[in-house]
């Protein structure tokens, strides 16, 4: 299965009639004894065989034109799970036909990466009640998956089976449409609050948010004329030995950055299996909802075409909005990276994360040399902040255009896996990147613990 962008099927599932294995008997003795009278001429034996071979036909016909009448609900409880951790499939089915249907048994379908149970009759429905409260007419059934890989899964239509009173045929009808299981990578807690690493103006704007979490930061100036004289900052006034006034300035939220490498590199082209790509994506899970918790406002870079954000680029608000390129050159080369904050931000984040996968790059304008690029790009990055980048297969042109961005990051952190090229490895170095070798084995923890420790010994 691969991990990312599995979407619920649409495709037609059709009915599906056969012969029970009994059916299968009465029509293989049947065709016995019918070819055996024939050739021997025996009337009695000739209209023997002609009901046994009668009998399941017509029970496949029975089964073929009573179609089910009934309505099919979903739900995933949770509604979005991590992978490894165990969700729970309900399904309710309620009859729409004002006969009851005795009999029934159901299946469920799922993607691969999913394992359901397998067919299981389905309780007694009664006939269809006026009333949209359930009752006699309902029946619920459950299961639990656990899958082991991120991505988005279809499960269902969820398939009804029921045979005929003599039990010669089977059938079965798809019911309701399928549903996506959103499965996001696994969030691995990190010790601290992210100040450790970051230091600078995030510690600062995380201290003023412990000491007061609703109030703005207060400075004083020197009074000018016309200031209201309700604003005098008097204790201020007192040290300074002149009239000093109060300024209130807006506090924003501490900002860092994330880079993660969706580009295909020099290695295969199906990446997208490997097991270096799916530790990335937790590595980045976890340490961007951990400085989102911290209260850090976290800007994502994809260094292959977005995708937490289709459509968005940089380029769409430039002097090139018909650029048939936008939302496809990658973070560093004209794309937009994505904000997000708060709560709400961490779950979208995640969520987002589910479905991505690696992508191919566009021809960069610079050719092998990204750092145009990226000096153009310099300037929309912003001030300085601190950034960790998840590498895994580094082109040449997004080498030199994290090696040119690398004022724009303090600290500038660099988790390498060891699928990185060494002349990357040696560039990224050289221009002052931390650079943490890691592993698809690598817990995540590990590897967040070794950035502290780089750094301690650093000083």
């Amino acid at each position: 299965m691969r991990p990312g962008r599995v979407p619920a099927t649409r495709r037609a599932i059709r009915r599906q009639v056969r012969p029970t294995l009994r059916g299968a008997l009465f029509l293989g003795v049947g065709l016995a004894v019918f070819i055996t009278a024939w050739a021997y001429d025996i009337r009695d034996l000739l209209f023997l065989g002609s009901v046994l071979l009668l009998m399941p036909l017509l029970s496949l016909g029975y089964v073929l034109v009573h179609p089910l009448r009934v309505a099919v609900a979903r739900t995933f409880r949770p509604g979005t799970v991590s992978a490894g951790l165990p969700v729970t499939v309900a399904v309710q089915v309620r009859n729409l036909a004002s006969v009851s249907l005795p009999g029934l048994r159901w299946r469920d379908l799922a993607a691969g990466g999913i394992t359901v149970p397998a067919v299981q009759p389905l309780p007694v429905l009664g006939p269809a009640r006026r009333g949209r409260g359930p009752g006699s007419d309902t029946a619920s059934v459950s299961y639990q998956v656990r899958p082991l890989r991120r991505g988005v899964y279809a499960v269902g239509p969820l398939m009804l089976g029921r045979a005929d009173p003599f039990g010669l045929a089977y059938s079965e009808w798809p019911a309701g449409a399928p549903h996506d299981l959103t499965v996001t990578p696994t969030v691995c807690p990190l010790p601290g609050s992210g100040v450790s690493i970051t230091r600078g103006e995030g510690s600062r704007h995380e201290r003023l948010r412990h000491l007061n979490n609703d109030s703005d930061e207060l400075i004083a100036r020197e009074y000018r004329p016309g200031d209201p004289m309700r604003r005098v900052n008097w204790p201020a006034t007192a040290r300074h030995g002149e009239i000093m006034i109060r300024q209130e300035e807006q506090r924003s939220h501490p900002e860092a950055r994330m880079v993660l490498d969706t580009g295909r590199g020099g290695r295969a082209e199906g990446r997208e299996h490997d097991a270096e790509f799916e530790r990335a994506v937790e590595l980045t899970a976890s340490i961007a909802v951990h400085l989102i918790d911290a209260g850090f406002r976290l800007d994502v870079v994809e260094l292959g075409p977005s995708q937490l954000a289709p459509g968005r680029s940089r380029a769409a608000s430039t002097l090139v909005p018909r650029d048939p390129d936008v939302g496809r050159r990658g973070g560093l080369h004209g794309d937009d990276p994505v904000s997000f904050t708060g709560p709400e931000g961490a779950l979208a984040l995640v969520d987002a994360l589910a479905q991505i996968t690696p992508q191919d790059h566009v021809a960069h304008p610079d050719g092998e040399n990204g750092a145009g690029d990226a000096r153009r790009n310099a300037a929309a990055f912003g001030r300085q902040i601190p950034t960790f980048a998840v590498l895994i297969d580094l082109d040449d042109a997004d080498a030199a255009a994290l090696a040119a961005l690398r004022g724009l990051c303090q600290p500038a952190v660099a988790f390498v896996f060891d699928t990185l090229r060494g002349t990357v490895l040696e560039r990224l170095a050289e221009a002052g990147w931390q650079c943490v070798p890691v592993t698809a084995a690598t817990p995540v923890d590990a590897a967040w613990a070794r950035v502290g420790q780089d750094r301690a010994e650093a000083r």
